[in-house]
């Protein structure tokens, strides 16, 4: 498999990589007249830092590209509905450059509080300003964090230890968990009243765009002072400046902005705005640590399937996966066997996971089920990474329902089809040794080996139908390896599931087909 680092990463985490005798490494860098677009033709997997801008564009030379790697948090540069709608994984290393950030932070904050930009430019020209250079201390100062992840977290520790009292908002952090760092969970209007400094630490969404802007800085104390080491988009710059204008917020210290590098620098010229041009995370440290950790997750993604940290799909561990991998495989096989089964144009799909797999992670599960589906359905290729996206564009409306308590059989996997004429629907489990089974279709209870090729009748519910089935095979020569039958009583209707050793030609198909009692009859090929 070949691996295409692009840009800069240290020789340990290229070494991660190389270590693995299955791998092609090329290191772009050190490849004089290479470019992006040529190599990343045959690569299984890329691994970016924020330099190489992996647009659509680029994308389209991609023919078996897997996996991106980006080392460090944000994936600003990487098209990510083009990579997930090409069933590619991006994950990301967050909380790798987290002390790297946070020691950043605090530099700013001290470095407001001193002065020390304007110490340091005075004494350079030879003034003397000793009396002029008045500072602050931080002891028993507020400091407000808005966003309490890994950054958010290491900048409490840090602050604490100039004996600050630290609040946060974040509306997805528990009491405890907060509590266990002697934070205090506050809303965002009290920390903004609270706060002598407020650093923000938050993801950029829709809803954090500009959440400090003039209604919010108009709300907080007097005099406060800003930290940004996020992402410039969660400040409204010309807010800011003019609450700096007014003297509302007493100093700003940024690392990042809304257009980088600026192209305005009336908020980085301010006398009281010291900036830094987006190096928070820009240590020796931190760069190892993020280079070797995405060397680390494309490894294990290539290799076992793991994505960690994946940003277009769901993140698992390798403990969580190997759980999860045969109810991956049954939901895959049993989304195939139904999709084979059904007829028409795909409307609806209902999975329901019934009890001990209620409680796992049935959202990589669905993706499974509609691998299975859609790969059997459409022709475009479907995989773990893009399934949902493909049933969202093309109107597939996917229902779920899990039950814990309401499972006739232990860990089942339930799947009803919807098209335009029909309906299809299947309970598969996995077995003993991972055996993975069938359970029921269309509501009859019917237990068959759900792999290999498989013939699917379904009859009139009288005499001598199996026994018409088993000669017309035995006289073609193919071998049953399971017959197993399901009756509808009530509806006098039965059906059959026939694991053979050997493909079933159409001709005989067509005279199993021709037993008057037989109203269907398709093989299935689960792979």
């Amino acid at each position: 498999m070949k691996i295409l680092v692009a840009d800069n990463v240290s020789e340990r985490a290229l070494e991660v990589l190389k270590s693995e005798p299955s791998f092609e490494v090329v290191f772009l860098p050190a490849k004089a007249g290479a470019s992006v677009t040529d190599e990343i033709k045959d690569a299984d997997a890329l691994v970016v830092r924020s330099a190489t801008k992996v647009t659509a564009q680029l994308l389209e030379h991609a023919t078996r590209l897997r996996a991106i790697g980006r080392a460090g948090v944000g994936v600003d540069n990487v098209d990510l509905d083009a990579a997930t709608k090409k069933g590619i994984v991006v994950m990301n290393t967050p909380g790798g450059n987290a002390v790297a950030v946070a020691e950043h932070a605090l530099a700013l904050i001290l470095a407001m509080v001193r002065r020390l930009p304007q110490a340091d430019g005075a004494l350079k020209q030879g003034k003397w300003e000793k009396k002029k250079l008045i500072g602050t201390e931080l002891r028993s100062k507020t400091l407000g964090l808005i966003g309490l992840g890994k950054i958010g977290m290491e900048v409490a520790r840090l602050a604490q230890a100039f004996q600050m009292e630290v609040v946060a908002y974040d509306p997805y952090v528990s009491t405890m968990l907060a509590r266990e760092q002697n934070v205090r969970l506050v809303p965002l209007e009290e920390l903004l009243r609270a706060s002598d400094f407020i650093s923000v630490h938050a993801s950029a969404t829709p809803e954090t765009k500009h959440l400090l802007n003039a209604w919010t800085l108009a709300m907080a104390k007097p005099g406060v002072r800003i930290v940004n080491c996020a992402r410039g988009e969660l400040i409204n710059e010309a807010d800011l400046l003019a609450a700096l204008e007014s003297g509302q917020v007493a100093g700003a210290g940024l690392d990042v902005f809304e257009q980088e590098p600026p192209k305005d620098f009336k908020l980085v010229g301010h006398p009281n705005v010291v900036a830094t041009p987006h190096i928070a995370g820009s240590t020796e440290e931190a760069q190892e640590i993020v280079g070797i950790r995405i060397a680390e997750q494309v490894r294990d993604y290539l290799l076992q399937g793991v994505a960690r940290n994946a940003v277009n799909m769901p993140s698992i561990s390798a403990e969580e996966y190997k759980k999860l991998q045969p109810y991956l495989e049954l939901g895959e096989k049993l989304g195939s066997f139904v999709a084979q089964i059904a007829g028409g144009r795909l409307e609806e799909i209902r999975i329901s996971y019934d009890g001990g797999l209620a409680q796992m992670n049935t959202h990589l599960v669905k993706n499974a089920v509609l691998k299975g589906i859609l790969s059997r359905m459409l022709s475009e290729p479907a995989n773990l990474v893009n399934a949902g996206a493909i049933a969202q564009a093309r109107g597939i409306e996917v229902l779920e329902l899990s039950s814990v308590r309401r499972a006739a059989y232990t860990n089942s996997l339930g799947i009803s089809l919807r098209t335009e004429n029909d309906s299809a629907s299947a309970l598969g489990m996995v077995g003993l040794r991972g055996t993975l089974r069938i359970l029921g279709i269309n509501d009859i209870d019917i237990e068959a080996p759900l792999r290999g090729v498989i013939l699917f009748i379904r009859n009139q519910d009288v005499p001598g139908v199996i026994g018409r089935v088993g000669t017309l095979l035995g006289d073609h020569k193919i071998n049953i390896a399971n017959f197993a039958l399901g009756r509808n009583q009530k509806a006098q209707e039965a059906l059959g599931l026939v694991n053979v050793d050997n493909h079933v030609p159409d001709a005989v198909l067509d005279e199993i087909r021709a037993i008057p009692a037989v109203g269907f009859a398709r093989v299935v090929s689960i792979e």
